[in-house]
């Protein structure tokens, strides 16, 4: 099939082909799609890799991504700073405001402790959230690590640093999806909804 595409087209599909989820088919017909655009259309596609590129810079606050010296969330008088909610990844924070409730600030690890993979504290931004920790303000924080093994190990690890400087540390509760059945739930979700339960 390769040898069929012209080479600057195969090196496209190729670079496509790197991105997640992205198999032979799904890279072919992206790139094809830019081969369709005009020349104004595709150099505006490419000037918008460059810019994320060039243009955007972690957060020295909360590590998240911004194309200004501070985000806008840590910059926003209104968030309340007494509350942290620690996320693996600036993707997690896009979740979180899409709820429109949460009104504290995030830390992003850009990552979880994963030793198989060969990353370990050192690799996140852990001394960038102890740096925070350090004055009176943080009341709370809030561990939104995704619950896999990775996930609860990361989130044990943070808890066992934080608590002793008598910071509040909680963990989001997991439970049933709403719209689900019981009977599909495995004993681990089924457990943490009866663990995590509130009353109405």
């Amino acid at each position: 099939m390769a040898d069929f595409n012209a080479q600057p087209l195969e090196r496209l599909i190729n670079n496509f082909q790197k991105l997640p989820g992205v198999g032979r088919k799904g890279a072919t017909r992206m790139a094809y799609q830019v081969l369709s655009m005009d020349k104004a259309e595709a150099e505006e596609f490419a000037n918008a890799i460059m810019a994320v590129h060039s243009q955007i810079h972690r957060c020295p606050v909360c590590q998240n991504f911004t194309e200004k010296e501070v985000c806008r969330i840590c910059d926003s008088a209104s968030r309340d700073k007494s509350v942290i909610c620690i996320v693996e990844s600036p993707r997690d924070i896009t979740t979180f405001e899409k709820t429109r409730e949460y009104k504290g600030t995030y830390h992003v690890l850009h990552g979880l402790i994963s030793p198989l993979d060969g990353i370990g504290v050192d690799q996140l931004t852990v001394k960038e959230l102890l740096a925070r920790l350090s004055d009176d303000t943080v009341k709370e924080v809030i561990m939104a690590t995704n619950p896999t093994v990775e996930g609860e190990a990361t989130a044990m690890y943070l808890s066992r640093l934080i608590k002793p400087m008598d910071i509040k540390v909680t963990r989001l509760a997991y439970g049933l999806p709403v719209g689900s059945s019981l009977e599909f739930a495995d004993e681990v979700t089924l457990f943490r909804a009866l663990k995590g339960r509130t009353e109405i």
